[in-house]
């Protein structure tokens, strides 16, 4: 059964105040207990993470949070090894390199990022500790994964890349070998710029791509190729094949054509680097002037001189008549001849080259005046007489004189009488006739021009022109001083050496003329010109006269006993000098001169049949008396 509830009666309640009281000293003792229990509880945390890290901390990806350090380097290491195996790739061009990240200097440094993220909520501030580690808690906390990248291996790897790279300029070349041409292509200078390649790698190496390929950064000069591919083209075309020059005769004919070989043009080829700088240059050049003494050897029988006209004048009308006409003649021009050969050695098409010749023109070509010569009057004249010469001799001094007849002579230039006399041949014309050679008269070919030269020296002196070279004959010949004509007054030629030389040294031009006098036995010369002075010839002077010797007999195998033959004749000897006054035209003496000879004695020569008594007598007497003086005549 059950007993009835007996309830209590109750209690007698207490004051607010009480309650309000007791209510606030259990309050303040809940939080003082809960007080101690947080600081138990953080006590007892902070024994707990005293070797660990702060939960709620990450590093990149990876939580380390609780973990110790060992434990956290582990984890880093492990989870971020592959970073240091990743390959980059260098290129340059078609050629490559790699290295990985860890060869160029890239590292994770797990123990500083551990030691970092370690220090949060572990400081010597207690306050700050517990801070540190509730917001980690609560709040969680990544720190950035960084990474250490050593620039000093990436320099060492891109050194060994530059010891590949690099390169010296080599400019382009040109050079012979032998015939043929050989050039050298330039190479351009290559750099690698280490410091601007490695400015590319750290930014990709520090952005974690996972690697990349990276352009290597080169700086090239360029070779200088000059102008070596034209260059080479000419010396190729110089050497292509051999020139060919092309040269005639005066009267047309062609010659053989001279070849070049490609040898000898090589020999005269030159290939220089000119300039400075930039501005340098091949230079391919020819030079052939070595062949110019060989063609100046050529040019005698190619060449032709121009044949100046001839006249007649007539004092009457004061008109010149042509006997010959002018003609053109010509000269090889050896230095453009070998510059026309230099330029065709370049000339890929055209390997002939025609000698070039220079033109000739006459001074005194037909249609040219007395009046534009000055020659206006007859200003001097002279006459010579053959009487008793043979016909042989008399044929020579015909052809002679004609050879002289109507010739110009300029102011200023010297007359010759070789010259303009030409070759004494038996091919020209001349006879034989007796002249003096080695002191003694004998048969020779042109006997008699010596009275032609003589003549025409006579004339020139008394015209008052400047006499250049006068020879005289050994001996007194008869010819000259017949018709009352003194000695004094002979030339002798002989050619080569031996000429009569005379210069018009007037402002006017001289025509001179030449008459054979057949039925007179006559030579004359005229000079027509104009009068620029007078001339007066004095009469001879005769001294140290010697007689002649003694008449000489010689054998001759053609004659009977009893025939006699002269062969010369005797002349006395003597020094003669014939004097000239030369006035102007106011009558003043201007030049006094003279010409002189020094005549040796000469004895006749008398030809006489084998055993003639007058023979024996010679021989006794020849060597004491007998004078062979060294003359020429004719």
């Amino acid at each position: 059964m059950s007993l009835p509830t007996v309830e209590p009666p109750p209690l007698p309640k207490a004051p607010l105040l009480v309650q309000l009281l007791r209510l606030a000293i259990l309050s303040f003792a809940g939080l003082v207990l809960l007080a101690l229990s947080l600081v138990v509880v953080l006590l007892g945390l902070q024994m707990s993470l005293n070797e660990r890290i702060v939960p709620g901390l990450s590093i990149g990806e990876i939580d380390i949070g609780g973990l110790t350090r060992p434990e956290a380097i582990a984890a880093l290491e492990s989870e971020y090894r592959s970073l240091e195996e990743v390959l980059y790739t260098f290129n340059d061009g078609e050629r490559s390199w790699t290295a990985t990240a860890a060869e160029l200097g890239l590292s994770v440094p797990a123990e500083a990022l551990v030691e970092r993220a370690f220090a949060i909520g572990h400081g010597d501030d207690v306050r700050r500790n517990m801070r540190e580690q509730a917001r980690a808690w609560f709040n969680g906390r990544t720190l950035p994964l960084t990474l250490e990248f050593d620039e000093s291996n990436a320099r060492i790897f891109l050194g060994r890349l530059a010891g590949e790279i690099n390169r010296d300029r080599q400019d382009a070349q040109l050079a012979l070998d032998g015939l043929s041409v050989v050039v050298t292509p330039g190479i351009s200078e290559r750099r690698l710029d280490i410091e601007a390649t490695l400015a590319a790698l750290s930014a990709s190496v520090l952005a974690q791509s996972g690697g990349a390929e990276i352009a290597l950064v080169v700086d090239e000069n360029p070779a200088r190729e000059w102008n070596v591919r034209e260059a080479a083209v000419l010396v190729e075309t110089a050497l292509s094949t051999p020139l060919h020059l092309i040269g005639s005769l005066p009267n047309g004919d062609l010659l053989p054509p001279w070849i070049l070989t490609r040898e000898q043009i090589l020999a005269g080829l030159r290939v220089t680097l000119q300039g400075e700088g930039d501005e340098r240059r091949y230079d391919v050049s020819v030079d052939l002037g070595a062949y110019a003494g060989y063609l100046r050897t050529l040019s005698p029988n190619l060449s032709k001189p121009s044949a100046e006209g001839r006249f007649d004048f007539d004092p009457a009308s004061g008109q010149l008549t042509p006997i010959s006409l002018a003609t053109e003649g010509r000269r090889l021009d050896v230095e453009e001849t070998i510059r026309r050969l230099e330029t065709a050695v370049f000339d890929p098409v055209n390997r002939r080259v025609v000698m070039y010749f220079e033109t000739l023109q006459p001074r005194f070509p037909e249609g040219i005046t007395a009046a534009e010569l000055g020659i206006t009057e007859l200003v001097a004249e002279a006459t010579t007489y053959y009487w008793g010469s043979w016909q042989n001799r008399r044929s020579n001094i015909a052809l002679g004189a004609g050879k002289l007849h109507g010739i110009i002579i300029a102011p200023g230039e010297e007359f010759s009488f070789n010259q303009h006399l030409g070759e004494i041949s038996p091919e020209a014309g001349y006879l034989e006739g007796s002249v003096i050679l080695g002191g003694a008269t004998v048969t020779g070919i042109g006997g008699g021009i010596c009275q032609v030269s003589t003549t025409m020296f006579r004339a020139a002196f008394s015209g008052g022109y400047a006499i250049t070279e006068r020879n005289s004959h050994g001996y007194r010949v008869g010819y000259y001083e017949y018709a009352g004509a003194g000695p004094g007054l002979d030339a002798a030629i002989w050619q080569p050496e031996i000429d009569l030389r005379f210069q018009n040294n007037s402002p006017y031009h001289l025509l001179i003329e030449s008459s054979f006098l057949g039925a007179q036995d006559a030579l004359q010369f005229r000079i027509y010109s104009t009068r620029h002075w007078t001339t007066v010839v004095e009469s001879p002077i005769i001294r140290e006269e010697v007689p002649a010797p003694e008449a000489l007999y010689v054998e001759s195998e053609d004659l009977a006993l009893g025939q006699t033959r002269q062969i010369d004749y005797s002349a006395d000897g003597a020094d003669v000098w014939v004097y000239r006054n030369v006035y102007d035209t106011a009558g003043n003496l201007v030049q006094r001169d003279q010409a002189f000879t020094r005549y040796s004695p000469w004895q006749a020569v008398f030809e006489v049949a084998p055993g003639d008594p007058r023979l024996a007598d010679e021989e006794d007497e020849s060597e004491e008396d007998g004078i062979a003086p060294v003359g020429v005549t004719g």
